[in-house]
């Protein structure tokens, strides 16, 4: 299965990206939201 993700460069840095064949409620957002800044975190912090 393929599914496309459109990945944008941010104006103040960095990467975010859109995956349109996903459809999430606003419940859901928000906690894979959470659960990727979660995980962002934790590997900065193992990494020092």
């Amino acid at each position: 299965m393929k599914i496309k993700a459109v990945v944008h460069e941010a104006e103040e840095g960095g990467f975010w990206a859109e995956v349109p064949a996903i459809l999430e409620t606003m419940e859901e957002l928000l906690r894979n939201l959470q659960e990727a800044i979660e995980g962002c975190l934790s590997t900065l912090t193992h990494a020092n």
